[in-house]
């Protein structure tokens, strides 16, 4: 017997969605007030991360409306710094939890035969995969 009932799973791709949201928020705010050059290639690859996490959420809107879920409009507040390393070190935490978010979803929805929406979620997270190591290596990780 699956781990998730399609109701649980519908309500964890609902945070997930609202996460996506806040991610999106997050990296405009960030790469908004990033400053020096030392910053500029990691500036520009937020805005793109940006929309990579509105690309996302919209993925994620659809899947939970397939499932005959109801799409959140809810999102946890997005983190902001002032301070350049702080702010892609919460970036790079958000990706972190992302990652563990959908390793542990693509297991739950292949638990249910749900492979249509395992394969989407792989897409996800491959891409917050190449998120979290863009940041780590601008911060030099």
């Amino acid at each position: 017997m699956a781990s998730v009932t399609k109701e649980k799973l519908i309500e964890l791709l609902n945070k997930d969605l609202g996460l996506e949201y806040t991610a999106c928020v997050q990296y405009t705010q960030h790469q908004g007030v990033l400053k020096g050059a030392m910053y500029q290639n990691i500036q520009k690859e937020l805005i793109i991360h940006a929309q990579q996490e509105l690309a996302h959420a919209t993925i994620l809107a659809a899947q939970i409306d397939y499932l005959k879920g109801f799409p959140t409009v809810e999102m946890p507040l997005p983190k902001a710094s002032k301070d350049n390393k702080e702010m892609l070190q919460q970036d790079l935490a958000g990706e972190n939890d992302a990652i563990n978010r959908y390793i542990a979803r693509v297991k739950q929805a292949e638990e249910l035969n749900l492979y249509h929406l395992a394969q989407q979620l792989r897409n996800i997270l491959a891409m917050e995969q190449e998120h979290a190591m863009d940041l780590e290596q601008a911060l030099g990780e």
